[in-house]
């Protein structure tokens, strides 16, 4: 049996496609870079990372874009040989009642490999999509924002869809409204599957919390009318808050798999402490489909997807990674914010550049990866030598600019050697390890930094040795780096991993000589 979710940690918005018997899901990356994360499966139990496509400004430029805002919610599809990537790059969205938007497509023979330059398509909304009919055309959606509109959801006002040139991308008929979603409202994320002769429009609606939940309609004409699910909502666990191990189920795509079995990829996410927030992000799950008079029903034959699931393999567990800087796997998983941090690799070493403050919306220098378990501890080894205090390098966990913990190696110029303390942004009130209770560590040589987390909590400590270590005061709250915790809110997840600051001149650099991440 493979359990649920079965991409953990920060996996928003899942876009599936099963081509040649090897599944590829597409996720949003929001502030991170490069842009989208597409992983392959041949058993949908173990998966690995394809690539990220977006890695080049002509694709996306997430300079300056505010936290939570940035790649959303990308359409994976294939046709005659061709993959497609549909995408929105969003420069704001907090400030009501404007949303900033472009929505863009590229495509690619190869998952892998290069990507095109971009066509861009509009502004109009966000959750852009791309569905080619079985006759040869194709046809772009996305949601539709109505700035006139009042708050609280009205300016979701339904799903436009225009038919598209099959080679240039380009409009060439009049855009539709063919959906306004449902009382849920807030419909989004649209996409359109073909069977039996049936369009099926797959909606998010609800909004991306616990009340999420997936519409389904179904229409013999592309552009409508739809008549609405059996169940309305074919999948959410907005009624069962109490009872399912997942919440906040919705936001998914359909796709036959080699067998010809159906397959349902969903957002979900796992709340825990007593905060109740989702730390570990909007995540992926899978769930097998049936078909019954030309509808698709979760195999649960309910509105909640199962836990766990049977599929074609077995997934294989690894509790610790010990990071090789130089592989496939470390460029897999670890991304930086924004922009490419100035890094590269000497010898087995990982010497990271300082940059911008953590605060900062236009260029940190870090490399983190998800977190992707409740109990979790990483490890890792820095070599740094700063001349002042306004050169830092350590360990980072974040979730954004205004909730985030950095123990870090700085300069302390009344002791004159390097010490070791805890920066913490908590919504955006800033505090510090104080000066008296700061670890000192000579004046040069290696540093064990640690940050161990427990459910709720995170302790950080470090060490000269690698053997012997101290522990900074303070138990920190770990489900506070959460979407329901941010503000207003967010839509991605708790992340670790290397980081330098330098705010004097920019010269600095420190070695990072490894990075060990164990789940508990």
């Amino acid at each position: 049996m493979i359990k649920n979710p079965v991409l953990k940690g920060f996996h928003a918005d899942p876009s599936m496609i099963c081509v040649d018997g090897t599944f590829y899901v597409a996720n949003s990356t929001f502030d991170y870079y490069p842009g989208v994360k597409i992983s392959a499966s041949r058993d949908l139990a173990n998966w690995h990372t394809v690539s990220y496509p977006l890695k080049d400004k002509k694709h996306v430029n997430l300079k300056g874009n505010p936290t939570s805002a940035g790649v959303w919610a990308p359409c994976l599809s294939y046709c005659d040989g061709v993959f497609y990537l549909v995408y929105s790059d969003i420069k704001f969205w907090a400030n009501y009642p404007f949303k900033e938007c472009y929505n863009y497509i590229i495509t690619a023979t190869d998952p892998a490999g290069e990507w095109s330059d971009p066509v861009y398509t509009d502004s109009r909304g966000f959750d852009a999509s791309l569905f080619h009919d079985d006759d040869g055309r194709k046809y772009y959606m996305s949601m539709e924002w109505d700035y006139r509109k009042k708050d609280g959801g009205d300016q979701f006002t339904g799903i436009l869809l225009t038919e598209v040139d099959a080679k240039t991308l380009k409009p060439i008929a009049e855009t539709k409204k063919i959906f306004t979603g449902t009382d849920r409202k807030l419909v989004e994320g649209p996409h359109i599957f073909k069977k039996n002769g049936y369009y099926y429009l797959f909606t998010a609606e609800g909004g991306t919390t616990l009340d999420h939940a997936e519409t389904v309609a179904r229409s013999k004409n592309i552009y409508g009318p739809y008549e609405l699910h059996p169940f309305k909502h074919m999948a959410t666990t907005a009624f069962a808050k109490k009872t399912s191990y997942l919440q906040k189920v919705g936001h998914g795509s359909l796709c036959e798999g080699p067998d010809h079995r159906w397959w349902f990829a969903f957002l979900c996410g796992r709340p825990y402490g007593k905060l109740k927030t989702c730390p570990l992000g909007r995540e992926t799950g899978i769930s097998e489909v049936v078909w019954k008079e030309d509808w698709p029903y979760l195999l649960s034959g309910t509105q909640v997807p199962d836990a766990e699931f049977n599929g074609y393999g077995e997934p294989q567990e690894i509790k610790e990674i010990d990071y090789d800087f130089t592989s496939a796997e470390f460029r897999g998983d670890f991304q930086s914010l924004r922009v490419p941090a100035k890094y590269e690799i000497v010898g087995k070493t990982l010497r990271l550049y300082g940059n911008e403050v953590p605060s900062s919306a236009h260029e940190q220098s870090l490399l983190a990866r998800r977190q992707d378990s409740a109990d979790f501890e990483v490890e890792t080894v820095v070599d740094f030598a700063p001349t002042c205090y306004r050169q830092l390098a350590g360990l980072t966990y974040r979730y954004n600019e205004d909730n985030q913990y950095y123990l870090r190696i700085s300069w302390d110029e009344n002791k004159n050697e390097r010490v070791v303390g805890v920066l913490a942004w908590d919504k955006g009130r800033f505090s510090r390890t104080p000066d008296e209770k700061e670890i000192s560590v000579g004046k040069s040589g290696k540093v064990w930094l640690k940050v161990s987390v427990k459910g709720e909590d995170a302790v950080f400590s470090c060490s000269t040795d690698g053997v012997n270590y101290k522990t900074l005061p303070g138990v920190y709250c770990a489900t506070k780096l959460s979407d329901e915790y941010a503000t207003p809110m967010g839509f991605m997840g708790a992340f670790v991993g290397m980081m330098a600051t330098d705010f004097e001149r920019k010269t600095s650099y420190a070695d990072f000589l490894s990075f060990k991440y164990t789940r508990k």
